[in-house]
């Protein structure tokens, strides 16, 4: 409880395409790991939070160490270092903050050298996880058995259990969120009422307010929505092109037109919402209207195209109703759009045809596939440049 090593960390892949970040944290001396909880937005609130959950459960250690990522540290945001939230949790508890140089990922080597052995036992074998609580118990389970079970290598075969010894007392200070009904368009007013326990709470505005802007996309095809936050690759195809980027805590939605040709998961805080605001990006209305989703009762207009959206697994297979298609190793860990015309599957990696293969699905069963979609745009072109195949040379020495 003297130290304890924090990271966030990738990888956490869900059914319906989306990869999750976790929250760990490890014991320094014992190796017992503290803390594991998939977030579905890494924002500086949720990594609070699941510290302050931790807190709760094994105590307030006296020292913490993490990287210079913007949900630990301020002291390095561009323009205007300010605490944020996990550094002012830290100053309520009286817990030494420390940071890491910037890319030396081996002072935290110990919670370095822990992913490494989940992903080999855990999140390479299991592949994408129904939803985020079925991965938190997946993940959950098999962090129990690693402190409580398996014998460590370099605690001379102990476990963590047996070395950890909690500092279990007084409730850490926690980071109380309270809001009112603004006094107008941008202000949130806070509750200043005396709380009811002896330790004052930390008061926070609440949730900023989603913004939209315009900008140009970059000529090597990456859209800036912050630049030192969040920046979303389009493709050099969109390279130049004007774009409408609508943004908020959860999503980004990126239109073309008037349409929607992007949605991704947001980088961006409160404070990265009031800085935009502050460069001139206006209120937002509401979300744009993506495709609705088909349901197992929709009936197909005749030749209608549909798409569904996959992450491709580490031995570049992905998963299609229970159908497993091997899109190859070049993919890996990517996401992809399959698209089920007539007959055929196109494969599509971020704007390009990748590759094109008989369709597994009839066209009767497509509207059950999770996240099925229709659509009416064009195929994109695919990779310009020369095209390369592999064939197996049997013992004859011909091949087809």
């Amino acid at each position: 409880m003297h130290l304890w090593q924090l990271d966030l960390v990738g990888g956490i892949f869900l059914a319906d395409g989306r990869e999750c970040k976790m929250l760990t944290g490890i014991d320094d001396h014992s190796r017992f790991v503290v803390i594991a909880t998939v977030l579905a937005v890494p924002s500086g609130r949720a990594v609070a939070d699941a510290f302050l959950a931790a807190m709760r459960v094994y105590g307030v250690p006296a020292e913490v160490l993490t990287d210079n990522g913007k949900q630990f540290t301020g002291r390095f945001t561009k323009g205007r270092p300010a605490e944020v939230l996990f550094e002012r949790v830290c100053r309520e508890n009286g817990i030494t903050g420390k940071l890491t140089r910037p890319y030396s990922p081996t002072t935290t080597g110990k919670i370095e050298r822990w992913h490494r052995t989940l992903r080999r036992e855990l999140l390479d074998v299991t592949g994408p996880f129904a939803d985020l609580p079925t991965a938190q118990a997946a993940i959950s389970g098999w962090v129990h058995a690693y402190n409580y079970e398996r014998p460590h290598q370099a605690l001379d075969m102990a476990t963590p259990a047996s070395l950890f010894r909690p500092n279990i007392g007084a409730e850490p200070n926690p980071a109380v969120i309270v809001s009112q009904p603004p006094r107008s368009s941008a202000a949130l007013e806070l509750d200043v009422s005396p709380p009811a326990t002896s330790t004052p709470p930390i008061l926070l505005p609440a949730s900023a307010p989603a913004v939209e802007f315009d900008t140009v996309i970059a000529a090597g095809g990456m859209l800036s929505v912050l630049p030192r936050v969040q920046r979303i690759r389009m493709g050099p195809a969109r390279g130049g092109q004007p774009a409408h980027v609508w943004a908020d805590e959860n999503s980004v939605h990126i239109l073309i037109d008037g349409e929607l040709v992007k949605t991704v998961p947001s980088n961006l805080n409160a404070d990265d919402l009031h800085e935009l605001r502050m460069r001139g990006a206006q209120p937002a209305g509401s979300p744009p209207a993506s495709t609705p989703a088909l349901t197992a009762t929709t009936t197909l207009p005749g030749k209608a195209v549909v798409e569904v959206d996959r992450i491709v697994d580490n031995d570049g297979i992905t998963n299609l109703a229970g159908t497993r298609l091997r899109l190859g190793a070049d993919l890996h860990r990517r996401k992809v759009t399959l698209r089920l015309d007539g007959h055929l599957m196109h494969v599509i990696h971020d704007g390009r045809l990748v590759k094109t293969l008989p369709a597994p699905i009839p066209a009767d069963q497509r509207t059950s596939l999770r996240g099925a979609r229709l659509t009416t745009t064009a195929l994109p072109a695919p990779a310009s440049g020369p095209i390369s195949v592999q064939r197996k040379v049997p013992t004859d020495g011909k091949i087809i």
